[in-house]
């Protein structure tokens, strides 16, 4: 009788038994490399909402601050020089041929001394047991005004009778009229208070 063939025995496979190492590590990477992210994501959000925060507060100030300085009538008043309305004016100027007519409404601007700055600011007193409030500091001021007005009003007519309608028909010319008034009515107050600005209303060259 022949011999049954012998089969050999199959070795295990080994290599099926075994897991993957490499897709094992891949996927804890990855996981990694995600919570890391994450992290990083959130810490540079809370910075910049603690910036936008704080640069949103800062504006909000300033913009209080701006507001408050607006809306504030004392500091606007401090500000404000004493205004002298001069009237109407009307009178010849420099044409020969034809001859022209200027009729001109001027106001200026003037700086106060410290003393009425002090006298502005100081606080308002009842004059009397009646509750009658005393009289207004700028009343004094105006009436105070008054002694310089024909000086004032001379050195005006004195500017711009020698103007041409020509020269008064410009913006540059105005304004250099405005600039020759400032500074002759200057030399009125001898340096006591200063002409800030000069006014014309009413313009009319006939």
């Amino acid at each position: 009788m022949s011999k049954p063939l012998q089969t050999k025995d199959a070795k295990p496979k080994e290599e099926g038994a075994k897991k993957p190492l490499g897709n094992v590590n891949t996927n804890v990477m990855i996981v990694a490399n995600t919570v890391v992210t994450i992290i990083i994501l959130a810490i540079f959000m809370v910075i910049m909402y603690s910036l936008f925060d704080t640069m949103i507060t800062n504006k909000i100030s300033a913009f209080h601050e701006i507001e408050e300085q607006i809306d504030d009538p004392a500091q606007e008043e401090d500000e404000r020089g004493i205004l002298l309305d001069l009237g109407d004016f009307i009178l010849n100027l420099a044409d020969i041929t034809p001859r022209r007519y200027l009729k001109v409404n001027v106001a200026m601007e003037l700086s106060k001394t410290p003393e009425e700055t002090e006298l502005l600011n100081a606080p308002q007193k009842s004059s009397g047991g009646h509750g009658a409030s005393a009289a207004n500091p700028m009343d004094s001021i105006a009436a105070e005004m008054e002694q310089y007005k024909p000086a004032i009003r001379d050195a005006i007519i004195s500017v711009m009778s020698n103007k041409t309608s020509d020269e008064l028909s410009s913006a540059t010319g105005k304004e250099l009229a405005k600039e020759e008034i400032k500074e002759m009515v200057n030399t009125v107050f001898n340096g006591q208070r200063e002409v800030l600005r000069v006014s014309f209303g009413q313009f009319i060259i006939q």
